[in-house]
């Protein structure tokens, strides 16, 4: 794979939907908990899958996901998942839809906890300032962090699922939490300025 495709990070390639995601959302830091479930869900529901899989379901497990309002999320009852085992929108996979409605109750536990979920995520990072990579190549980006495995580790302890180290940095990379946008994609130009 190219390191930079039309001056950006070459994984987008020439996807529409991945060009958009790129261009718009991966890498600029979310502070609002509730995007950051929104990013808990879809990132826990790609394990196993290609990112893109999920992004062309994102609208999906938006309806099926109450607009990723996590409180409605959390109350969702075993009929609501037999429902969605029946909903073409989404990954049709029970333990990962189990994990979404458990996932919610254990990240409003964490959110009145640590005041917000951003708050309990910034605590993984030295000064909790995000990281700002600086790679020259798509192959130096690291799959896991020590602070993807020390909030997978902790998450884990907590009760969440779906939610190893590496899904847990995709989520840092899709959040801002971390930026991985390579040297020379104009992302990481304009983020520089």
């Amino acid at each position: 794979m190219e390191d930079i495709i039309n001056a950006r990070c070459g994984w987008a390639g020439t996807d529409e939907l991945y060009i958009k995601y790129h261009d718009e959302e991966w890498g600029k830091p979310v502070t609002d908990d509730k995007t950051l479930f929104e990013f808990l869900v879809l990132e826990s529901a790609q394990a196993g899958l290609a990112w893109i899989t999920i992004l062309r379901k994102r609208e999906g497990y938006r309806e099926a996901f109450h607009g990723f309002d996590v409180e409605k999320v959390a109350q969702m009852t075993p009929e609501d998942i037999d429902r969605l085992m029946q909903f073409d929108g989404i990954v049709k996979n029970r333990l990962k839809i189990n994990s979404t409605v458990n996932n919610a109750k254990l990240f409003m536990a964490v959110q009145k906890e640590f005041g917000s979920f951003y708050q309990y995520a910034l605590s993984f990072f030295p000064g909790r300032q995000p990281v700002v990579n600086n790679f020259k190549t798509l192959g130096q980006i690291p799959a896991t962090s020590p602070e993807s495995d020390a909030m997978s580790k902790d998450m884990k302890k907590r009760g969440f699922k779906f939610f190893g180290s590496t899904i847990c940095y995709a989520f840092f990379q899709a959040a801002g939490f971390v930026n991985d946008h390579v040297e020379g994609c104009f992302c990481k130009v304009n983020q520089a300025e």
